[in-house]
Formats: C-alpha cells, sequence, structure tokens
C-alpha cells in the first residue's frame, strides 16, 4: 500500500470515528444522520459546480454502481441501528464488523487481488482487535457470548450489516477504478439521501427531522464537513489501494474512538481495551509493510 492511500485512509478512519461520536452525542440517530447526508450533499454540490471538471455522461453502469452501493450502505446504517436497538453494544458492535473479514475474499475471488502472508497477519491482528475491543473480560464465556445468541434478531441485523457492508466495498471498489472517486462518490450521496428520505417519509416517521433540528443544532450543523471528508478520503484512498488492505485499515477508527472516549470524554481505557488498540496498531502496522 503507497504513502498517499495510507494517509488517506488513515484520514478516512479519523473523520469516521468523529462522525460516529457525532451520531452517539445526538438524540434521533435516523434524523441526525438524514442532515449529515443532506449537508455533505449541499457541500458537495458546491464544491462540484466551483472545482469539478466536467460530469461524466451517466451511463447505466455509473448509475447501478452508485445505487447498488448507496442500497447497501443504506442497508448497513438501518441494520446496525436495528441491532443496536435490540442487544447489547458489547455484543452486536464486534459482529456489524465482521465486513472485514468478507472483503479480503471478495477481493481475492472477485477482483483478483493477491494478499501477502504479512498483509493476512494484518487483517487477522485488526479483525481479533476489532472484535475485543467490546469484550468485558478475557473468559471464553464472554468472548463466545455474541455467538450463543444467533438465534435473536439483534445478533442476526448486526451479522447481516457486515455482510451487506462488504457487497457495498466490492461495488465502491469497482466504481471508484473505472470512474472519477469525486463523481463517484458524488452520485452515491445523492442516491443515499434519496433512499434515506424516503424512509424518513413514511407516516410514522413524519417530524422527526425537525425535532432533531430543534433539539441538537450545532451539533447538525457540524456533521456534513466531517462526513464528505470520511467519504471523500476513503474513496480516493480505496482508488490507490487493494480494497482487501483499504477496509481492514479503516478500522483504525476503532483505536481512534478509544483515544476520543479517553482524552475527551474522560472514558476509562482498560487493560483489554488498551490491548485491542494495540492489536489493531500492530496489524494497521503489518498491512502498510505487507
Amino acid at each position: 500500500m503507497s504513502s498517499l492511500a495510507f494517509a488517506l485512509i488513515l484520514l478516512s478512519a479519523l473523520m469516521h470515528a468523529l462522525w460516529n461520536l457525532l451520531v452517539k452525542q445526538s438524540g434521533d440517530k435516523t434524523a441526525y444522520i438524514w442532515w449529515m447526508f443532506l449537508q455533505s450533499g449541499i457541500l458537495f454540490s458546491l464544491i462540484m459546480l466551483l472545482a469539478a471538471g466536467p460530469f461524466p455522461p451517466l451511463s447505466p453502469r455509473l448509475l447501478l454502481l452508485t445505487a447498488g452501493g448507496a442500497v447497501c450502505f443504506v442497508l448497513y446504517h438501518l441494520f446496525t441501528g436495528r441491532a443496536y436497538r435490540e442487544g447489547d453494544l458489547s455484543m452486536t458492535y464486534p459482529l456489524a464488523q465482521t465486513a472485514m473479514l468478507y472483503v479480503p475474499l471478495w477481493g481475492v475471488l472477485l477482483l483478483k487481488e493477491h494478499l501477502s502472508p504479512l498483509g493476512v497477519a494484518g487483517i487477522l491482528l485488526i479483525a481479533m482487535g476489532a472484535y475485543a475491543v467490546q469484550l468485558r473480560t478475557l473468559r471464553m464465556s464472554e468472548v463466545l457470548r455474541p455467538f450463543h445468541y444467533l438465534g435473536s434478531s439483534s445478533v442476526r441485523f448486526a451479522l447481516a450489516a457486515g455482510l451487506v457492508y462488504s457487497f457495498g466495498a466490492v461495488i465502491d471498489k469497482s466504481g471508484v477504478t473505472r470512474y472519477d472517486p469525486l463523481h463517484f462518490t458524488y452520485l452515491l450521496v445523492v442516491w443515499m439521501l434519496l433512499l434515506m428520505s424516503l424512509n424518513l417519509l413514511r407516516s410514522g416517521n413524519r417530524g422527526r427531522i425537525p425535532a432533531e433540528w430543534r433539539r441538537h443544532p450545532r451539533l447538525v450543523l457540524c456533521a456534513g464537513p466531517v462526513m464528505l471528508c470520511s467519504f471523500l478520503s476513503f474513496r480516493y484512498g480505496l482508488q490507490l489501494a487493494p480494497m482487501s488492505y483499504a477496509v481492514p485499515v479503516r478500522q483504525a477508527s476503532l483505536l481512534i474512538a478509544v483515544l476520543i472516549g479517553v482524552v475527551f470524554l474522560g472514558e476509562r481505557a482498560g487493560r483489554i481495551r488498551f490491548g485491542a488498540t494495540l492489536l489493531i496498531l500492530a496489524g494497521v502496522c503489518l498491512v502498510r509493510f505487507g
């Protein structure tokens, strides 16, 4: 992985951790994420008007790729939200991150990517760290606890979120390989905003969007630039790096989230969480040099 691709993906991880922190502090998560996409869409439109070159022809392939990616990522948000609503965070979050296990497999089988032994070792360390960061103890009963509840809807939704995200990553990589990441990401954001708007326009969801603005106007105003930076930096990095490496390295956002929690929110890291972040850091270094 080149230094530029590595830096872009780490920047994306930082922005991803920040926008997840903003979502955590919001009231209505679904409505707040809608505000994030609306603002990033408006900012993106200004960038396209002022800085971008001619827009590529809207071919059926481009529209299908961006629409397919949007469906995958919107489903990922809905599935993780449903999993968190019905299950414990410590049980569902690690399972929702299983995309990093599927992505290298899809990269080798579908995109003909090649992984070095160091790269594979790094991916496994990142996966172990992402799973361990939510553990409360190192007892075997705690380590296996999420799998004891495979029949529960929260676990099934978390596993579905990881799987559907991995498909979205394949579509992402195919898109930024064929098209300019700026134009591809813009269409992706437009599709996602449209799909999320249709969801919130259902009769049971009316009033949620203005209510969230009234509760957290300053928080809403911070959302757009952070999400836009996260989207663009990741897709430019994805254009330069194998998907099999890019998605796991982005899990450095977990390490950043732990640091933010300890430094700015006064949270306690604990030995398990500290050890898990070291695993992620070691895995990221192996991927960088592998």
